[in-house]
């Protein structure tokens, strides 16, 4: 598979790095464990840090420092399983934060 920021060899060791890290690893030893793409979760990140603060810090490439493919999922399983925290309109879905909102529905559309 060629992306915009490299090749990935198939099938692949895609790490997951659901905020944005891949927990108690660096980038440069999940590279050196053959990985050539990392699995990032749309909802999480959303949740935290915000993709607010991820264009800020320059987008997620930058804020995760790895340079290589990084594949998000779409967030579409958290729309299925998370039925009492998100309401469907016309225009998306709007997610209730657990995290600083609790009463208050926020949408998941970004910029």
């Amino acid at each position: 598979m060629i992306t915009p920021h490299g090749m990935v060899h198939t099938p692949a060791f895609m790490p997951v790095g659901t905020q944005g890290t891949v927990k108690s690893m660096l980038p440069e030893e999940i590279k050196n464990c053959g990985a050539e793409i990392i699995l990032g979760n749309t909802y999480h990140l959303y949740l935290r840090p915000g993709h607010e603060t991820i264009k800020k810090l320059g987008g997620l490439h930058r804020f995760m420092n790895w340079p290589d493919p990084i594949l998000t999922d779409s967030g579409g399983f958290q729309v299925y399983s998370l039925g009492a925290l998100r309401k469907i309109t016309p225009d998306g879905v709007m997610f209730r934060s657990t995290l600083t909102a609790p009463n208050t529905f926020e949408s998941a559309e970004s910029d």
